[in-house]
């Protein structure tokens, strides 16, 4: 039997693991998926070196960054981005299916006035989505809590002209968000259980040609999406992000 994973540090509500039981059983496919729960990145090695059965790997929060020293190679997103979601265990090789999913995710509801996006969140997705939204043809601006780790947020990819690169949530007013018409929370904030919690940004600013993703889907519609779509703003949470993504995923492992 074929094993596959998902590694991070709370796994609780684990998407995946649902996901591909439910694919395995409807495809008649011998193959399981687990969750692995670890402390630190350093337990990765031990964990696939103790399954010879273990065909591929997701990784989610905290890990996308950190197990990039562990593989022998990357495809070209995933170094471009400098964070990894996907190991396919043969060649010990990472990719990113989270710019795949996202960009494809978002496509269908973009408007010719979305050309720039704020970035909600400076961890490893973040990165994903801000090189997605490049290959979109959307400038992306990080809005961070802090700009003493700026370094670590940015990619070689973001260096823009007239483009700070990162703001600090306090900084959002009205001129930010009359600019950038596409906002994309990549926080945890707002995930189940803790369902009251929102990103600090001035809902009351926007408007009809606002649009909102989340990349949390548990729930279907949070806190942030909610105040968006209230005040008219196109909305849309991180499921078919995360289908296509898991998608892609397993066509790397099986190719």
């Amino acid at each position: 039997m074929k094993r596959y994973g998902l590694i991070g540090k709370t796994l609780g509500h684990s998407f995946s693991r649902q996901y591909f039981g439910e694919k395995f059983a409807a495809e008649h496919i011998d193959a399981r998926y687990d969750n692995f729960e670890m402390p630190s990145a350093d337990d990765v090695l031990p964990l696939i070196e103790s399954m010879p059965d273990l065909v591929g790997l997701n990784v989610t929060i905290p890990y996308k960054q950190d197990v990039v020293p562990l593989l022998r190679s990357l495809d070209d997103d995933a170094r471009a981005i400098g964070a990894v979601n996907v190991i396919r265990i043969r060649d010990m090789r990472g990719f990113n299916t989270d710019v795949i999913g996202f960009r494809e995710s978002i496509r269908p509801l973009l408007q010719p006035h979305h050309t720039k996006a704020l970035v909600l969140g400076t961890g490893g997705a973040s990165k994903a989505v801000r090189y997605g939204l490049r290959q979109l043809g959307i400038e992306p601006l990080s809005v961070s809590r802090s700009l003493s780790h700026i370094m670590d947020i940015l990619s070689p990819f973001d260096a823009q002209p007239k483009n700070p690169g990162v703001i600090r949530y306090e900084d959002l007013d009205e001129y930010w968000l009359s600019e950038y018409k596409v906002i994309v929370n990549c926080t945890p904030l707002g995930t189940f259980p803790n369902v009251d919690q929102c990103a600090d940004i001035p809902y009351e600013l926007l408007t009809p040609d606002h649009l909102l993703f989340d990349l949390v889907y548990n729930p279907a519609e949070t806190r942030f999406l909610r105040q968006g779509r209230e005040r008219g703003a196109v909305t849309k949470n991180g499921y078919e992000m995360l289908v296509r993504q898991a998608e892609a995923a397993w066509e790397i492992w099986n190719r």
